[in-house]
């Protein structure tokens, strides 16, 4: 019976030590989330929290943001020259949330094998490109609702929820 506390407690601290790891790296984040394995999403994230993914093993950068938006510092430099690879889709407000940009969302995280995040300036083109990729995977449309609202997807909920129900 000790053997068997003992063997539970160990599991029990490895899944805490996990969740913490996790929480960590999102707690850095703006609006951080993990909402599938493997995909962190956010807003905008600063260089110390680009160093914190690196070094955590993330190989991936997938910017959303289009290339006039001001990030306060060369972000595909810093992200390259930490080892990961960088993706820029541009999305530009409710008219770049689109089946289109959903597909190349997707065709780019197809190709990343480890960690990625996935941001934008708030997280919430990513929340809505994250639900319409979800739809295009079969999900119902509320559980593809439900996973860009998990991502940070927040003011173009109503373009999204058109584009969802008029798949």
């Amino acid at each position: 019976m000790r053997v068997m506390r003992t063997g539970l407690l160990s599991i029990a601290l490895m899944a805490l030590t996990a969740f913490a790891e996790e929480t960590d790296l999102t707690a850095g984040l703006m609006n951080g989330a993990e909402p599938l394995p493997g995909i962190t999403t956010s807003g905008q994230p600063d260089e110390a929290s680009l160093n914190s993914l690196a070094a955590a093993g993330y190989v991936a950068v997938i910017d959303l943001r289009s290339e006039s938006e001001d990030r306060g510092f060369d972000e595909k430099g810093l992200v390259e020259a930490l080892g990961m690879n960088y993706i820029s889709i541009p999305v530009s407000g409710a008219g770049g949330v689109s089946y289109d940009n959903a597909a190349l969302l997707d065709q780019s995280l197809s190709g990343i094998d480890g960690p990625v995040l996935v941001h934008c300036a708030s997280s919430n083109r990513v929340g809505a490109l994250l639900s319409l990729r979800e739809k295009m995977h079969g999900a119902s449309t509320e559980d593809a609702l439900n996973l860009g609202l998990a991502a940070g997807l927040s003011s173009l909920r109503p373009a999204v929820e058109e584009q969802l129900n008029a798949q």
